[in-house]
Protein backbone atom coordinates (compact mmCIF):
# COMPACT_ATOMS: atom_id res chain seq x y z
CA UNK A 1 0.00 0.00 0.00
CA UNK A 2 1.54 3.53 -1.21
CA UNK A 3 1.78 6.00 1.63
CA UNK A 4 3.54 9.15 2.16
CA UNK A 5 6.86 9.88 1.35
CA UNK A 6 9.69 12.09 3.01
CA UNK A 7 13.34 12.68 3.20
CA UNK A 8 13.33 11.52 6.68
CA UNK A 9 10.71 10.53 9.32
CA UNK A 10 11.16 11.80 12.79
CA UNK A 11 9.70 8.95 15.64
CA UNK A 12 8.28 11.51 18.77
CA UNK A 13 7.13 14.71 18.96
CA UNK A 14 8.61 14.98 22.44
CA UNK A 15 11.80 17.27 23.21
CA UNK A 16 14.03 15.25 21.04
CA UNK A 17 12.18 15.07 18.43
CA UNK A 18 10.80 18.80 18.27
CA UNK A 19 14.69 19.59 18.35
CA UNK A 20 15.55 17.00 15.59
CA UNK A 21 12.91 18.99 13.45
CA UNK A 22 14.31 22.49 14.09
CA UNK A 23 18.06 21.46 13.54
CA UNK A 24 16.82 19.37 10.35
CA UNK A 25 15.35 22.66 9.00
CA UNK A 26 18.17 24.80 9.81
CA UNK A 27 21.12 22.87 8.65
CA UNK A 28 18.98 20.44 5.82
CA UNK A 29 16.48 23.38 4.37
CA UNK A 30 16.32 21.45 1.22
CA UNK A 31 14.80 18.47 2.91
CA UNK A 32 11.00 17.24 3.41
CA UNK A 33 10.39 15.72 6.86
CA UNK A 34 7.13 14.56 8.69
CA UNK A 35 7.05 14.30 12.72
CA UNK A 36 4.89 10.74 13.71
CA UNK A 37 3.44 11.11 17.21
CA UNK A 38 2.30 8.28 18.86
CA UNK A 39 -0.30 10.61 21.34
CA UNK A 40 -2.32 13.20 20.35
CA UNK A 41 -0.28 16.31 21.68
CA UNK A 42 2.94 17.74 21.34
CA UNK A 43 5.70 17.30 24.61
CA UNK A 44 6.30 13.41 25.25
CA UNK A 45 6.96 13.15 28.74
CA UNK A 46 6.54 16.12 29.46
CA UNK A 47 2.68 16.00 28.68
CA UNK A 48 2.34 12.52 29.54
CA UNK A 49 3.86 12.88 33.03
CA UNK A 50 0.95 15.10 35.67
CA UNK A 51 2.23 13.96 39.05
CA UNK A 52 1.95 16.59 41.60
CA UNK A 53 5.45 18.82 41.52
CA UNK A 54 6.52 16.96 38.31
CA UNK A 55 9.48 19.34 37.57
CA UNK A 56 13.24 18.40 35.56
CA UNK A 57 15.87 16.40 37.34
CA UNK A 58 18.53 18.33 35.54
CA UNK A 59 19.21 22.25 35.37
CA UNK A 60 17.25 24.17 31.96
CA UNK A 61 20.55 25.33 31.07
CA UNK A 62 21.74 22.51 29.84
CA UNK A 63 18.55 20.53 29.63
CA UNK A 64 17.48 23.15 27.06
CA UNK A 65 17.57 23.62 23.41
CA UNK A 66 21.48 24.84 22.50
CA UNK A 67 19.71 26.80 19.70
CA UNK A 68 16.91 28.32 22.18
CA UNK A 69 18.43 30.34 25.54
CA UNK A 70 15.75 28.98 28.57
CA UNK A 71 14.96 32.53 29.83
CA UNK A 72 12.91 31.46 32.88
CA UNK A 73 14.40 32.42 36.64
CA UNK A 74 13.75 28.73 37.60
CA UNK A 75 17.04 26.78 36.79
CA UNK A 76 14.84 23.57 37.88
CA UNK A 77 11.85 23.96 36.39
CA UNK A 78 8.38 22.82 36.89
CA UNK A 79 6.68 20.15 33.90
CA UNK A 80 4.34 22.61 32.81
CA UNK A 81 7.04 25.37 31.90
CA UNK A 82 8.70 22.92 29.82
CA UNK A 83 5.92 21.63 28.20
CA UNK A 84 5.44 25.56 27.55
CA UNK A 85 9.06 25.58 26.05
CA UNK A 86 8.76 22.75 24.04
CA UNK A 87 5.31 23.88 22.43
CA UNK A 88 6.48 27.04 21.73
CA UNK A 89 9.41 25.78 20.05
CA UNK A 90 7.49 24.15 17.69
CA UNK A 91 4.85 26.85 17.66
CA UNK A 92 7.94 29.48 16.60
CA UNK A 93 9.75 26.81 13.99
CA UNK A 94 6.46 26.58 11.85
CA UNK A 95 7.12 22.64 12.88
CA UNK A 96 3.60 21.59 14.32
CA UNK A 97 2.35 21.55 10.30
CA UNK A 98 4.53 18.96 9.92
CA UNK A 99 3.33 16.56 12.83
CA UNK A 100 1.04 13.40 12.32
CA UNK A 101 -0.85 12.87 16.00
CA UNK A 102 -2.02 9.20 16.80
CA UNK A 103 0.42 7.38 14.55
CA UNK A 104 2.32 5.19 16.70
CA UNK A 105 5.32 3.40 15.07
CA UNK A 106 4.68 -0.44 15.27
CA UNK A 107 7.06 -1.42 12.59
CA UNK A 108 10.24 -0.22 9.74
CA UNK A 109 11.85 -2.39 6.80
CA UNK A 110 14.50 -1.69 5.15
CA UNK A 111 15.29 -2.11 1.26
CA UNK A 112 19.10 -1.88 0.37
CA UNK A 113 17.47 -2.13 -2.81
CA UNK A 114 15.19 0.81 -3.33
CA UNK A 115 17.15 2.73 -0.38
CA UNK A 116 14.37 3.26 1.10
CA UNK A 117 12.60 2.51 4.81
CA UNK A 118 8.74 1.50 5.08
CA UNK A 119 7.33 3.05 7.93
CA UNK A 120 3.68 1.27 9.53
CA UNK A 121 1.64 3.26 11.95
CA UNK A 122 -1.05 2.63 13.99
CA UNK A 123 -3.98 4.43 15.22
CA UNK A 124 -7.75 4.34 15.95
CA UNK A 125 -8.29 4.89 12.50
CA UNK A 126 -6.33 1.79 11.34
CA UNK A 127 -2.92 1.25 9.76
CA UNK A 128 -0.58 3.88 7.58
CA UNK A 129 2.11 3.66 5.58
CA UNK A 130 5.27 6.28 5.11
CA UNK A 131 8.43 5.82 3.08
CA UNK A 132 11.36 8.00 3.82
CA UNK A 133 15.19 7.81 3.09
CA UNK A 134 16.05 8.38 6.81
CA UNK A 135 14.77 7.63 10.02
CA UNK A 136 15.30 9.36 12.91
CA UNK A 137 13.98 7.92 16.09
CA UNK A 138 13.27 10.45 18.96
CA UNK A 139 10.60 7.82 21.27
CA UNK A 140 12.50 8.48 24.23
CA UNK A 141 13.60 5.43 25.96
CA UNK A 142 10.87 4.24 28.22
CA UNK A 143 7.78 2.12 27.45
CA UNK A 144 4.97 5.14 27.51
CA UNK A 145 2.42 2.32 27.66
CA UNK A 146 2.57 1.61 31.49
CA UNK A 147 5.61 2.17 34.23
CA UNK A 148 7.02 -0.09 36.05
CA UNK A 149 5.54 -1.49 39.26
CA UNK A 150 6.50 -4.66 41.21
CA UNK A 151 4.33 -7.71 42.20
CA UNK A 152 3.16 -6.76 45.59
CA UNK A 153 1.90 -9.36 48.11
CA UNK A 154 -1.69 -8.90 49.32
CA UNK A 155 -2.10 -5.92 46.90
CA UNK A 156 -5.58 -6.90 46.31
CA UNK A 157 -6.40 -6.53 49.37
CA UNK A 158 -5.63 -2.83 49.79
CA UNK A 159 -9.04 -0.70 50.36
CA UNK A 160 -7.30 2.40 49.29
CA UNK A 161 -5.92 3.45 45.47
CA UNK A 162 -2.90 2.21 44.41
CA UNK A 163 -1.63 4.44 41.64
CA UNK A 164 1.46 4.90 39.69
CA UNK A 165 2.70 8.49 39.04
CA UNK A 166 3.38 7.92 34.97
CA UNK A 167 -0.71 8.04 34.51
CA UNK A 168 -1.38 9.97 37.29
CA UNK A 169 -5.44 9.68 37.67
CA UNK A 170 -7.13 13.40 37.13
CA UNK A 171 -9.76 12.83 39.97
CA UNK A 172 -7.19 11.33 42.70
CA UNK A 173 -7.62 13.59 45.81
CA UNK A 174 -5.16 13.39 48.57
CA UNK A 175 -6.25 16.17 50.37
CA UNK A 176 -6.21 15.55 54.46
CA UNK A 177 -5.24 11.65 53.26
CA UNK A 178 -2.35 9.32 54.11
CA UNK A 179 -0.22 8.47 51.51
CA UNK A 180 2.70 6.51 50.95
CA UNK A 181 5.07 6.76 48.18
CA UNK A 182 6.96 3.86 47.35
CA UNK A 183 10.24 4.85 45.67
CA UNK A 184 13.66 6.21 46.55
CA UNK A 185 13.96 8.29 42.74
CA UNK A 186 13.50 11.22 41.44
CA UNK A 187 10.29 10.75 41.29
CA UNK A 188 8.90 10.01 44.72
CA UNK A 189 11.97 13.17 46.34
CA UNK A 190 9.47 15.11 43.50
CA UNK A 191 5.98 13.86 44.98
CA UNK A 192 7.08 13.60 48.42
CA UNK A 193 7.17 17.53 49.24
CA UNK A 194 4.35 18.77 46.66
CA UNK A 195 1.81 16.44 48.37
CA UNK A 196 2.72 17.00 52.08
CA UNK A 197 1.43 20.37 51.50
CA UNK A 198 -2.12 18.99 51.77
CA UNK A 199 -1.82 15.43 52.66
CA UNK A 200 -2.48 14.63 56.44
CA UNK A 201 1.11 12.67 56.32
CA UNK A 202 3.31 11.67 53.31
CA UNK A 203 5.77 9.10 53.67
CA UNK A 204 8.30 7.86 51.44
CA UNK A 205 9.12 3.69 51.69
CA UNK A 206 12.57 2.89 50.25
CA UNK A 207 14.10 -0.09 49.86
CA UNK A 208 17.44 1.77 49.81
CA UNK A 209 18.34 5.28 49.96
CA UNK A 210 19.30 7.58 46.72
CA UNK A 211 21.74 10.12 47.14
CA UNK A 212 20.19 13.07 47.22
CA UNK A 213 21.44 16.70 46.91
CA UNK A 214 19.85 20.68 47.45
CA UNK A 215 20.44 23.02 45.12
CA UNK A 216 18.46 26.35 44.34
CA UNK A 217 16.18 26.41 42.32
CA UNK A 218 17.32 29.67 40.49
CA UNK A 219 20.64 29.94 39.07
CA UNK A 220 22.02 33.13 40.65
CA UNK A 221 24.81 33.41 38.14
CA UNK A 222 22.28 32.93 35.16
CA UNK A 223 20.45 35.77 36.42
CA UNK A 224 23.25 38.30 37.05
CA UNK A 225 24.29 37.38 33.42
CA UNK A 226 20.99 38.20 31.87
CA UNK A 227 20.87 41.50 33.45
CA UNK A 228 23.67 42.54 31.85
CA UNK A 229 24.65 40.52 28.85
CA UNK A 230 21.80 39.31 25.28
CA UNK A 231 20.03 36.30 26.35
CA UNK A 232 21.49 34.20 23.54
CA UNK A 233 24.76 35.48 25.12
CA UNK A 234 23.99 35.13 28.98
CA UNK A 235 22.70 31.35 28.17
CA UNK A 236 25.77 30.40 26.29
CA UNK A 237 27.76 30.83 29.30
CA UNK A 238 25.49 30.03 31.89
CA UNK A 239 25.15 26.20 29.63
CA UNK A 240 28.83 26.08 29.63
CA UNK A 241 29.07 26.84 33.40
CA UNK A 242 27.15 24.62 34.12
CA UNK A 243 28.71 21.52 31.72
CA UNK A 244 31.83 21.90 33.06
CA UNK A 245 30.73 21.81 36.48
CA UNK A 246 28.90 18.69 35.97
CA UNK A 247 31.67 16.94 34.46
CA UNK A 248 33.99 18.02 36.78
CA UNK A 249 31.53 16.82 39.88
CA UNK A 250 31.10 13.18 37.42
CA UNK A 251 34.40 12.94 37.78
CA UNK A 252 35.30 13.75 40.97
CA UNK A 253 32.72 10.89 41.81
CA UNK A 254 34.55 8.18 39.81
CA UNK A 255 37.88 9.61 41.21
CA UNK A 256 37.05 10.15 44.95
CA UNK A 257 33.81 8.83 45.37
CA UNK A 258 34.72 8.55 49.33
CA UNK A 259 35.43 12.58 49.48
CA UNK A 260 32.22 12.87 47.32
CA UNK A 261 30.31 10.45 49.35
CA UNK A 262 30.92 12.43 52.43
CA UNK A 263 30.12 16.07 51.06
CA UNK A 264 26.88 14.93 49.95
CA UNK A 265 26.06 12.92 53.29
CA UNK A 266 27.51 16.22 55.22
CA UNK A 267 24.88 18.38 53.52
CA UNK A 268 22.28 16.36 53.96
CA UNK A 269 23.09 16.13 57.79
CA UNK A 270 23.25 20.32 57.81
CA UNK A 271 19.21 20.14 56.35
CA UNK A 272 18.30 17.15 58.85
CA UNK A 273 20.20 17.65 62.14
CA UNK A 274 22.39 15.70 63.78
CA UNK A 275 19.85 13.05 65.47
CA UNK A 276 18.58 12.48 62.00
CA UNK A 277 19.37 8.85 61.07
CA UNK A 278 21.59 9.31 57.98
CA UNK A 279 23.35 6.41 58.15
CA UNK A 280 19.53 4.22 57.56
CA UNK A 281 17.80 6.51 55.27
CA UNK A 282 20.27 8.88 53.27
CA UNK A 283 23.44 6.72 53.20
CA UNK A 284 23.44 4.09 49.67
CA UNK A 285 25.44 1.47 49.17
CA UNK A 286 26.61 2.62 46.35
CA UNK A 287 29.06 5.27 44.79
CA UNK A 288 28.07 8.42 43.65
CA UNK A 289 26.52 8.95 40.04
CA UNK A 290 26.68 4.81 39.55
CA UNK A 291 22.88 5.49 39.59
CA UNK A 292 21.99 9.32 38.75
CA UNK A 293 21.94 11.61 42.08
CA UNK A 294 18.34 13.03 42.63
CA UNK A 295 18.50 17.04 43.03
CA UNK A 296 15.78 18.62 45.43
CA UNK A 297 15.52 22.55 44.43
CA UNK A 298 15.73 25.09 47.50
CA UNK A 299 15.64 21.66 50.10
CA UNK A 300 11.87 20.90 49.53
CA UNK A 301 12.14 17.61 50.49
CA UNK A 302 14.35 18.21 53.72
CA UNK A 303 12.01 21.14 54.65
CA UNK A 304 8.63 18.88 54.59
CA UNK A 305 10.37 15.84 56.78
CA UNK A 306 11.68 19.08 59.19
CA UNK A 307 8.30 20.22 59.20
CA UNK A 308 6.55 17.15 60.08
CA UNK A 309 4.70 17.04 57.15
CA UNK A 310 6.65 13.75 55.32
CA UNK A 311 9.00 10.93 56.72
CA UNK A 312 11.04 8.31 55.39
CA UNK A 313 10.63 5.00 56.54
CA UNK A 314 13.69 2.08 54.84
CA UNK A 315 12.68 -1.63 54.85
CA UNK A 316 11.27 -3.77 52.37
CA UNK A 317 7.73 -4.57 52.23
CA UNK A 318 6.16 -7.73 53.09
CA UNK A 319 2.24 -7.81 52.04
CA UNK A 320 -0.46 -4.80 51.62
CA UNK A 321 -3.19 -5.25 53.82
CA UNK A 322 -6.82 -3.54 53.73
CA UNK A 323 -5.50 -0.29 55.59
CA UNK A 324 -1.60 -0.27 54.53
CA UNK A 325 1.38 -1.66 54.17
CA UNK A 326 2.88 -4.51 56.65
CA UNK A 327 7.13 -4.38 56.11
CA UNK A 328 9.05 -6.80 57.20
CA UNK A 329 10.18 -5.34 60.26
CA UNK A 330 6.70 -5.92 61.54
CA UNK A 331 5.47 -2.01 61.18
CA UNK A 332 2.69 -1.26 59.23
CA UNK A 333 2.07 1.66 57.80
CA UNK A 334 -1.17 2.77 57.32
CA UNK A 335 -2.28 4.49 54.29
CA UNK A 336 -5.50 6.00 52.05
CA UNK A 337 -3.47 6.27 48.94
CA UNK A 338 -0.33 4.05 47.64
CA UNK A 339 2.04 5.76 45.25
CA UNK A 340 3.99 3.18 43.56
CA UNK A 341 7.12 5.33 42.01
CA UNK A 342 9.15 2.26 41.36
CA UNK A 343 10.22 3.26 38.08
CA UNK A 344 10.06 3.27 34.00
CA UNK A 345 10.34 -0.14 31.95
CA UNK A 346 13.25 0.71 29.27
CA UNK A 347 11.81 0.16 25.67
CA UNK A 348 14.48 0.51 22.52
CA UNK A 349 13.12 2.38 19.54
CA UNK A 350 9.24 2.60 21.32
CA UNK A 351 9.24 -0.93 21.23
CA UNK A 352 9.05 -0.81 17.30
CA UNK A 353 9.89 -3.68 14.84
CA UNK A 354 12.70 -3.24 12.38
CA UNK A 355 13.66 -5.07 9.06
CA UNK A 356 16.45 -5.14 6.99
CA UNK A 357 16.21 -6.50 3.71
CA UNK A 358 13.99 -9.39 5.24
CA UNK A 359 15.78 -9.75 7.88
CA UNK A 360 14.55 -9.11 11.86
CA UNK A 361 17.16 -7.20 13.85
CA UNK A 362 17.69 -8.39 17.18
CA UNK A 363 19.00 -5.23 18.80
CA UNK A 364 20.20 -7.15 21.74
CA UNK A 365 22.84 -8.70 19.16
CA UNK A 366 23.81 -4.79 17.86
CA UNK A 367 26.62 -2.84 18.49
CA UNK A 368 25.98 1.30 19.25
CA UNK A 369 27.74 3.49 17.13
CA UNK A 370 28.73 6.99 18.26
CA UNK A 371 25.79 6.38 20.84
CA UNK A 372 23.21 6.65 17.92
CA UNK A 373 23.30 4.12 15.14
CA UNK A 374 22.99 0.17 15.34
CA UNK A 375 25.38 -2.12 13.47
CA UNK A 376 24.52 -2.97 9.91
CA UNK A 377 21.34 -1.14 10.39
CA UNK A 378 21.34 1.21 7.49
CA UNK A 379 19.62 5.06 7.82
CA UNK A 380 18.39 5.06 11.29
CA UNK A 381 19.60 7.11 14.16
CA UNK A 382 18.37 7.40 17.55
CA UNK A 383 18.62 10.30 19.52
CA UNK A 384 19.83 8.88 23.03
CA UNK A 385 20.83 11.30 25.66
CA UNK A 386 23.46 10.76 28.80
CA UNK A 387 22.92 9.42 32.19
CA UNK A 388 25.45 11.82 33.78
CA UNK A 389 24.03 14.73 32.63
CA UNK A 390 20.90 16.36 30.63
CA UNK A 391 19.58 14.46 28.02
CA UNK A 392 19.17 17.55 25.79
CA UNK A 393 22.97 18.44 25.59
CA UNK A 394 23.84 14.04 23.87
CA UNK A 395 20.22 15.08 21.66
CA UNK A 396 21.47 18.13 20.44
CA UNK A 397 24.91 16.84 19.03
CA UNK A 398 23.20 13.60 17.35
CA UNK A 399 20.73 16.01 15.74
CA UNK A 400 23.83 17.97 14.35
CA UNK A 401 25.99 14.70 13.24
CA UNK A 402 22.66 12.99 11.95
CA UNK A 403 22.57 16.70 9.53
CA UNK A 404 25.99 16.45 8.81
CA UNK A 405 25.89 12.58 7.41
CA UNK A 406 22.69 13.47 5.23
CA UNK A 407 24.64 16.49 3.53
CA UNK A 408 27.74 14.61 2.84
CA UNK A 409 25.68 12.01 1.34
CA UNK A 410 23.74 14.61 -0.86
CA UNK A 411 27.50 16.08 -1.70
CA UNK A 412 28.77 12.72 -2.42
CA UNK A 413 25.35 10.77 -4.31
CA UNK A 414 25.31 8.22 -1.50
CA UNK A 415 21.90 7.06 -0.26
CA UNK A 416 23.22 4.45 1.89
CA UNK A 417 24.96 4.68 5.13
CA UNK A 418 25.65 1.49 7.83
CA UNK A 419 27.99 1.21 10.83
CA UNK A 420 29.92 -1.67 10.04
CA UNK A 421 31.87 -3.55 12.88
CA UNK A 422 34.93 -5.00 11.14
CA UNK A 423 36.87 -6.12 14.21
CA UNK A 424 35.31 -9.63 15.21
CA UNK A 425 37.68 -9.84 18.41
CA UNK A 426 36.06 -6.54 19.81
CA UNK A 427 34.88 -7.53 23.21
CA UNK A 428 31.31 -6.18 23.98
CA UNK A 429 30.14 -4.34 27.09
CA UNK A 430 27.15 -3.03 28.28
CA UNK A 431 25.40 -0.48 27.06
CA UNK A 432 24.90 1.36 29.55
CA UNK A 433 26.95 1.13 33.06
CA UNK A 434 24.41 2.15 35.34
CA UNK A 435 23.28 0.10 38.05
CA UNK A 436 19.88 1.53 38.39
CA UNK A 437 17.01 -0.94 38.27
CA UNK A 438 15.49 0.15 35.27
CA UNK A 439 18.66 -0.16 33.34
CA UNK A 440 19.78 -3.51 35.14
CA UNK A 441 15.80 -4.98 34.07
CA UNK A 442 16.55 -4.02 30.42
CA UNK A 443 20.07 -4.61 29.17
CA UNK A 444 19.37 -8.27 27.56
CA UNK A 445 16.90 -6.14 25.13
CA UNK A 446 19.60 -3.20 24.86
CA UNK A 447 22.45 -2.98 21.86
CA UNK A 448 26.15 -3.31 23.29
CA UNK A 449 28.85 -1.27 22.80
CA UNK A 450 32.65 -2.04 21.92
CA UNK A 451 35.40 -0.90 23.87
CA UNK A 452 37.03 1.49 21.59
CA UNK A 453 35.49 4.35 19.13
CA UNK A 454 33.44 4.67 17.47
CA UNK A 455 31.43 1.88 19.09
CA UNK A 456 32.14 3.46 22.85
CA UNK A 457 30.12 5.53 24.24
CA UNK A 458 31.83 8.69 26.30
CA UNK A 459 29.33 9.80 28.42
CA UNK A 460 31.42 12.65 28.49
CA UNK A 461 30.41 15.90 26.15
CA UNK A 462 33.42 17.38 25.55
CA UNK A 463 34.94 14.25 23.70
CA UNK A 464 31.24 13.84 21.98
CA UNK A 465 32.00 17.52 20.46
CA UNK A 466 35.13 16.43 19.07
CA UNK A 467 33.67 13.14 17.78
CA UNK A 468 30.03 14.74 16.61
CA UNK A 469 30.55 17.92 15.74
CA UNK A 470 33.67 18.07 14.00
CA UNK A 471 34.81 14.21 14.02
CA UNK A 472 35.64 13.07 10.51
CA UNK A 473 32.13 11.02 8.93
CA UNK A 474 34.73 9.00 6.81
CA UNK A 475 35.85 6.76 9.74
CA UNK A 476 36.23 3.20 8.58
CA UNK A 477 33.43 2.27 10.61
CA UNK A 478 30.57 3.98 8.06
CA UNK A 479 30.14 2.29 4.82
CA UNK A 480 28.08 4.60 2.28
CA UNK A 481 27.15 3.57 -0.82
CA UNK A 482 24.84 3.99 -3.85
CA UNK A 483 21.29 1.68 -3.88
CA UNK A 484 22.11 -1.39 -5.60
CA UNK A 485 20.46 -1.30 -9.23
CA UNK A 486 20.93 -3.70 -12.49
CA UNK A 487 23.15 -1.90 -14.52
CA UNK A 488 25.38 -1.43 -10.87
CA UNK A 489 25.61 -4.41 -8.85
CA UNK A 490 28.21 -3.89 -6.89
CA UNK A 491 29.94 -3.83 -2.94
CA UNK A 492 29.25 -0.02 -1.22
CA UNK A 493 32.30 1.65 -1.39
CA UNK A 494 34.00 1.49 2.42
CA UNK A 495 35.60 5.48 3.23
CA UNK A 496 38.69 5.26 5.23
CA UNK A 497 39.98 8.10 7.07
Amino acid sequence: MAGEHFDVVIVGAGLSGIGAAHHLQRNCPGKTYAILEGRAAIGGTWDLFRYPGIRSDSDMYTMGYSFRPWTDAKAIADGPSILNYIRDTAKDGDIQRHIRFNHWVARATWSSQDAIWTVETKSGEGTAIFTCNFLFMCSGYYRYAAGYTPEFAGAERFKGRIVHPQHWPEDLDYANKRVVVIGSGATAVTLVPSMAKTAAHVTMLQRSPTYIVSRPEGDAVASWLRRRLPAKMAYGLTRWKNVLLGMYFFQLCRRKPDRVKDFILKGVRQELGPDYDIATHFTPRYNPWDQRLCLVPDSDLFRAINEGHADVVTDTIETFTETGIKLKSGRELEADIVVTATGLVMELLGGMEVEVDGRKIDFAKTLNYKGMMFSDVPNLASAFGYTNASWTLKCDLTCNYVCRLLNYMDAKGYRQCTPRNRDAGMPAEPFLDFSSGYVQRALDRLPKQGAKAPWKLHQNYALDIMSLKFGALQDGAMEFGAPVTEKAAREPETLAN
